[in-house]
């Protein structure tokens, strides 16, 4: 068996898209991801009942059916009840919503375990309820929790894979289209994995870097 990956980067304007639209999707993904999870989580520890119940029933449904089955709900069910998406929208309100769920009972973690001295002490300066959950309780719960959201996110990154099933022209569907072309399709997935490995790396060591400097403080 002889190996010519010359075939496959020839085409390298299809993954150099793929990779652009994999970074967009992830970076869509986790800023509105992060904001989802950490209002779910405020509501987990400390909403009433009922938004208790609506937020418990979301976070299950997500934790517990795969990513492939949200993506094609989202993109193949909800037309059926009216809702038409485009598959690039439809791609980042399941990854917003996968990663909402997750981060929501990782922050939760995080909140629940601030000393209620370090939140009486808040209030008797007289800071407002949300002064104190985002000021005094929600960067020490980002420092707890830092290392387990870096994880989801990445997973979430390296699971955007899926969604070239729907025609995203991400990373993996790049690299379908190239073996689709050239039958050369140990090369290209050797690329496409070697691109996914470097990635999340690089992602690691960006929001390791960035964790302390713009959520929690050094």
């Amino acid at each position: 068996m002889e190996f010519d990956f010359g075939a496959v980067l020839v085409d390298w304007r299809l993954l150099l898209k793929g990779l652009v639209w994999t970074l967009g999707l992830t970076a869509v993904a986790t800023v509105i991801g992060l904001v989802v999870g950490v209002g779910c989580a405020w509501i987990r520890a400390h909403g009433s009942k009922p938004a208790r119940v609506v937020v418990g029933a979301y976070v299950e449904l997500i934790r517990n059916t795969p990513f492939i089955v949200q993506l094609f709900f989202i993109f193949f069910g909800l037309p059926a009840a009216g809702v038409m998406l485009t598959p690039e929208i439809a791609a980042v309100i399941a990854m917003v919503l996968n990663l909402g769920a997750y981060s929501t009972e990782i922050l939760r973690a995080g909140i629940e375990a601030t000393p209620r001295g370090q939140i009486e002490a808040a209030e008797s300066l007289a800071l407002s309820p949300l002064q104190v959950f985002l000021h005094v309780v929600l960067p020490p719960s980002f420092k707890r929790v830092w290392p387990a959201l870096v994880s989801q996110i990445i997973i979430v990154m390296l699971g955007s894979s899926v969604c070239g099933q729907i025609s995203v022209e991400e990373l993996s569907y790049a690299a379908n289209l190239i073996q689709s072309r050239n039958f050369r399709a140990f090369e290209a997935f050797i690329i496409a994995t070697a691109v996914y490995l470097l990635l999340a790396v690089l992602l690691r060591r960006l929001l390791n870097w960035a964790g302390p400097r713009f959520f929690f403080g050094r």
